[in-house]
């Protein structure tokens, strides 16, 4: 018989992480993940208050899996072994979970996609010094568009995989054959780009204008305001 050697707050952490990717976060309960984490309905409270201290308790343990994965990555450099990170462990649940929660428009949910987007500007900087990523002119805003369009995919898990044949939500995603199906369009878009150089030259110079442009009407109405009163 294997022993379970995580800890009894591990356990149950893990339990609700299932139990929330499988039942969704109306449907988990209590008394559901004490039975997957093979506790007392009790032991669940006692060791996280409520099942909101439990789903913070999840999220945390979320930002820091993901924290690690992608600091391990960037910090390889361009020699990353991509498919060797993909197959890299972590809970069978967790993609499935987090595919879960962001559909709950809460306050919960902002503040872990405020910290994922935290923790990219980080990660994304020592891609930039380990020379896997170039760098950007406004990392911040880099680090926005790319962690909302990798978590609105995942919620469109279900799409991807009818259209695509890759469930980003499968314990055993990283080493599917159908994981090409996925990567091979990421890396074209990510990788060659999807605009022209010349298409790109003119956008950028019609981006700048347009900045230049609200700089100069926020000095108008700063002017305006100091006149007036």
């Amino acid at each position: 018989m294997e022993i379970d050697e995580r800890s009894t707050a591990a356990r149950i952490r893990d339990a609700a992480i299932e139990c929330f990717a499988t039942e969704g976060i109306a449907g988990t309960t209590a008394r559901k993940v004490a039975s997957v984490a093979d506790v007392s309905p009790g032991s669940v409270i006692n060791h996280f208050g409520s099942m909101d201290g439990l789903r913070q308790a999840c999220d945390r343990y979320l930002i820091a899996i993901t924290r690690d994965r992608k600091e391990q990555a960037m910090a390889a450099g361009p020699n990353l072994d991509i498919l060797a990170a993909l197959r890299e462990g972590g809970h069978p649940h967790l993609m499935a979970y987090l595919a879960e929660v962001l559909t709950d428009n809460s306050r919960a949910v902002s503040e872990l996609v405020d910290g994922m987007i935290a923790d990219a500007e980080i990660y994304l900087s020592q891609g930039v010094e380990s020379g896997m990523l170039q760098p950007s002119a406004d990392p911040h805003g880099r680090a926005v568009i790319m962690v909302l369009w990798n978590l609105g995919l995942l919620v469109m898990h279900h799409h991807l995989d009818r259209l695509l044949g890759a469930d980003l939500t499968d314990p055993d995603f990283g080493s599917s054959p159908a994981i090409a199906n996925y990567l091979t369009p990421i890396m074209e878009i990510y990788g060659d780009g999807v605009f022209t150089a010349e298409f790109m030259a003119n956008a950028q110079e019609a981006m700048a204008a347009l900045a230049d442009g609200a700089a100069r009407t926020d000095s108008q109405h700063e002017d305006a305001k100091g006149t007036s009163s």
